[in-house]
């Protein structure tokens, strides 16, 4: 009996998003990164098996929240509810990138060489 005790699932407490990024990119899959906190402390990583996902706007696909190319707005409020106690949710405003990505990267030596002028720069 004891053995069974303590093989008693850990309850989730609370949910946390932990984005890759500052802001989403339009014409993509933006992945929302979701962690549960374990009553023992610990972390898990949780899936649209155990989130109810919405959003303002657009459309989730798992995780995965699609916003279209042409998507007009500047931010979008996302939620995340946990299925097995929807009192535990999280809510947050996440703004949509503005700038394009470049069509080159720099590379390392004209990151290095712009970083290397910045700092004479500062200090001259």
């Amino acid at each position: 009996m004891l053995a069974a005790g303590s093989l008693k699932a850990q309850r989730i407490d609370s949910i946390f998003f932990h984005l890759y990024t500052d802001s989403l990119k339009k014409g993509t899959y933006n992945y929302i990164n979701v962690d549960g906190k374990l009553s023992s402390g610990a972390w898990k990583p949780l899936t649209a098996k155990e989130i109810e996902f919405s959003s303002t706007a657009c459309k989730f696909s798992g995780n995965e929240l699609i916003i279209p190319v042409d998507f007009k707005e500047e931010k979008i409020t996302i939620k995340a509810i946990l299925k097995t106690n929807p009192s535990v949710s999280i809510q947050r405003t996440i703004w949509i990138k503005r700038k394009p990505d470049p069509e080159v990267l720099p590379t390392k030596d004209e990151i290095m060489k712009g970083r290397n002028r910045k700092v004479k720069n500062d200090y001259n």
